[in-house]
């Protein structure tokens, strides 16, 4: 081994602390060990090598085949110091080391070329549509190997929606920030045929950080490296928030995990560790005043709804939902599409109408919006519940977001609310609800004529919500 390639080898090395080391070594001595590639007595790493098949037997299950393949094309395209690129069909232990190095330490211009021969074999520019089946075989993987692993942390394949088109919703989200050097972006058909070289991809990978998480999440968890065990960063730790309040119930969410991914990043650091559920229009009755009840001084929160024509949308309120005749919240308010397409709109400063809830009033209008002005909302669920509207010529003046809608006035078929982040401790002692620690709020209710009604449909406190969390951690 010569001293360019013992160099090379001992400075990636060198980013990993003894225990990472230690484990990849596992890592690698189990797949050599597969490989029927045993070493020599006096321990050359060298010797040992790994092949194909032998990777392919230890993903099996945690991956799917096609990323397997697209990992032992990357670990395949590390040029060790004195010999040709891709020439030989196992994998070297420095080869080993250099992918892991690069792809869960590095940078992306340390990234890019092992990316370029995942997303293509052959070398040179790659069309948009090599990437986009590079990033939804990335996209699957994740969500693949979280649920194999017992990840997904109180979500499951099962109280959520089909994840498949999902993975191509944000697939064509990751892929609508790819930009070309003159910083024109390609779209629809035009986007799938363009070439992309290494400069554009690197900057792509630059920008768009859910890649290197993707990764990340991949290599730790397929091939079972570096996955318990102290992070640079805490990207992945947050990558699922735990779920809460769905369990047991029979209710499948109008999210699916890659949305879920996608939203939970949006949201503030602080309140991307968990997910609790307020409010379904299926397991708490179509009534405005059983969403207020169950939404009023309750943190912030993300509602998703559906219409009738099947579109999937909400909004991020980042304060708690109070009820009064003025507009509410601050600037990380967000609104967002899930269906047809997956994409977050954020607050253009224009004004501060992020947030508004009302009821009860003969002068101001009476539902829940968010953006834009009174009768004109970027999201508005009125307060005849059943009705809303998504007003946006050419856009939502708040929010820069087009109509979300299948049509600007729309009937409501589904609405979902959830708690992020740490309810407020006013409303967290267990076996009380808002009616007991909030007047206002009963006084509401009380208006509303459902005081007495939603006396009977109390909820139990889910006391297995922590075992979860022991479960996924």
């Amino acid at each position: 081994m010569g001293n360019a390639e013992s160099n090379t080898y001992r400075s990636h090395l060198s980013r990993f602390l003894p225990e990472e080391q230690s484990d990849i070594d596992g890592v690698f001595d189990t797949l050599s060990g597969l490989s029927g590639s045993a070493g020599t007595k006096n321990g050359k790493a060298t010797k040992k090598t790994v092949t194909l098949a032998a990777l392919q037997a230890y993903t099996r299950e945690p991956l799917p085949e096609q990323m397997t393949l697209r990992l032992y094309n990357g670990m395949k395209s590390i040029d060790l110091a004195g010999k040709s690129s891709g020439l030989a069909e196992q994998i070297a232990k420095e080869q080993f080391v250099v992918f892991m190095s690069d792809l869960l330490k590095g940078n992306a211009d340390e990234k890019i070329t092992i990316i370029m021969r995942m997303i293509s074999k052959v070398e040179g520019p790659v069309k948009g549509k090599q990437i986009q089946e590079f990033t939804e075989d990335l996209i699957t993987s994740v969500v693949h190997v979280l649920n194999y692993r017992n990840e997904l942390k109180g979500w499951n394949l099962e109280n959520t929606r089909d994840s498949a088109s999902g993975v191509k919703a944000l697939a064509s989200q990751l892929l609508s920030e790819l930009k070309l050097s003159d910083g024109t972006k390609p779209v629809g058909p035009q986007l799938m045929e363009t070439d992309f070289d290494q400069s554009v991809i690197e900057d792509w990978v630059y920008r768009v950080p859910q890649i290197s998480i993707f990764l990340s999440a991949v290599i730790r968890q397929g091939l079972h490296v570096l996955h318990s065990l102290p992070d640079q960063t805490k990207d992945i730790v947050n990558l699922v928030p735990s779920c809460k309040g769905i369990k047991g119930r029979r209710l499948v969410s109008l999210f699916d995990i890659p949305s879920i991914i996608y939203i939970n990043s949006h949201l503030p650091t602080e309140l991307q560790h968990k997910w609790q559920l307020l409010f379904s229009s299926r397991l708490h009755g179509e009534s405005f005043s059983q969403l207020c009840g169950h939404v009023v001084k309750k943190g912030p929160c993300v509602m998703i709804l559906r219409d009738l024509d099947g579109y999937i949308f909400g909004g991020f309120a980042s304060q708690s939902w109070e009820v009064k005749p003025q507009f509410q919240g601050d600037n990380r308010c967000f609104l967002f599409s899930v269906l047809p397409s997956l994409a977050v709109y954020t607050c253009t400063g224009y004004n501060d109408h992020y947030m508004y809830l009302n009821h009860g009033q003969q002068t101001m209008p009476n539902g829940l919006g968010m953006g834009g002005q009174h009768g004109y909302f970027g999201l508005w669920i009125d307060s005849d519940y059943g009705k809303g509207h998504s007003k946006a010529k050419p856009r939502c003046t708040t929010y820069n977001s087009p109509q979300l809608s299948a049509k600007e006035d729309f009937t409501l078929d589904v609405v979902e609310v959830w708690a992020v982040g740490d309810q407020p401790e006013s409303t967290g002692a267990k076996g009380k609800s808002i009616l007991d620690v909030d007047p206002e709020a009963r006084a509401f209710l009380e208006m509303t004529g459902k005081c007495r009604q939603s006396e009977g449909l109390r909820e139990p406190v889910e006391e297995d919500d922590d075992d979860d969390d022991k479960e996924s951690q």
